[in-house]
């Protein structure tokens, strides 16, 4: 058996696993696949062995290699992480008998503050669609829904209208390692989602049957993908320049809710993060427009 096809199984195995015991998420399980592949070929190519021989010698190896080409520390760190996660699965499976990748220490990452719009950048981003367009009501709707609860945008774009409850005001959200939450909205947010499902929906459903609550003009769910050209092409007619990424609006909603005296811990369970160390980067943002407002609003700042 070829040694590209004994790594598959083995990374099969491994995502099987991690989807039944963690719950994990598609695109997580593609994440550790990607990391583990590459190490995977990098292996056969210059060692002719496979993941479950490789040694703690070839671990550093790969990782020096990643220094040498200078791939980013962010990223060295997951595919670390990554592989960690793959032989701790290996030794309890009794597929390995020691863990290569013990007493290799992951890189400490200083922690990098999300690029926030301001709420005039926000108002301006919201404002870019225009609603006279059917699409343009539909991605007005989505940013809306985004700023107004905070969802990952892998949740935003897998929303059902089961999901959506207008009478309560909130969505249903299925988050990172299967945990639910509930998401309020707002009235404003409700307003373009009732506009939207009405307006809308029924024509690009165009007789079809979706469960999806946002829809493309094929009737099929938006991808991650192309939500993401459509924030930056919408920031782009609204002027903004600073640095996007598809989190934005989420940075922005936990930003401006800190800003208006939020608790750090509703926070927290508004973004569905486990751990308040996760939100905690928020704080740091929050205190940073707070010094700024004292500069400038202060006799003596």
């Amino acid at each position: 058996m070829k040694v590209s096809q004994l790594n598959a199984e083995l990374l099969d195995e491994f995502s099987d696993a991690l989807w039944l015991e963690d719950g994990l998420s598609k695109n997580t399980l593609e994440s550790y696949r990607n990391d583990l592949q590459q190490f995977g070929v990098w292996l056969e190519k210059h060692h002719a062995t496979v993941l479950v021989d490789a040694n703690h010698s070839n671990l550093l190896e790969f990782l020096a290699y990643k220094v040498f080409t200078r791939v980013k520390a962010s990223t060295t760190s997951r595919e670390l992480s990554s592989l960690k996660r793959l032989y701790r699965f290996l030794l309890r499976q009794g597929k390995i008998l020691v863990d290569p990748s013990l007493n290799i220490d992951t890189p400490k990452l200083p922690r990098i503050l999300p690029k926030n719009l301001t709420e005039t950048d926000v108002e301006g981003l919201l404002n870019s669609p225009d609603v006279a367009r059917l699409l343009g009501l539909r991605d007005r709707a989505m940013l809306e829904v985004l700023y107004a609860s905070g969802l990952r945008v892998s949740e935003l774009v897998g929303l059902t209208v089961g999901q959506t409850s207008l009478s309560m005001g909130v969505v249903r959200v299925m988050g990172k390692g299967g945990k639910e939450r509930l998401a309020p909205l707002g009235e404003e947010a409700l307003a373009w989602i009732s506009r939207y499902m009405t307006e809308v929906r029924p024509t690009l459903l165009n007789g079809k049957i979706a469960n999806a609550l946002f829809l493309t003009t094929r009737s099929k769910s938006m991808t991650r993908q192309a939500f993401w050209h459509l924030i930056k092409r919408h920031a782009h007619h609204a002027g903004i320049e600073k640095p996007l990424s598809p989190h934005t609006l989420r940075h922005a909603f936990a930003t401006h809710l800190l800003n208006h005296g939020a608790d750090l811990r509703v926070v927290q369970l508004l973004l569905g993060h486990a751990d308040i160390s996760t939100t905690q980067i928020y704080t740091h943002v929050a205190r940073e427009r707070l010094k700024q407002l004292h500069n400038k609003h202060h006799p003596r700042g």
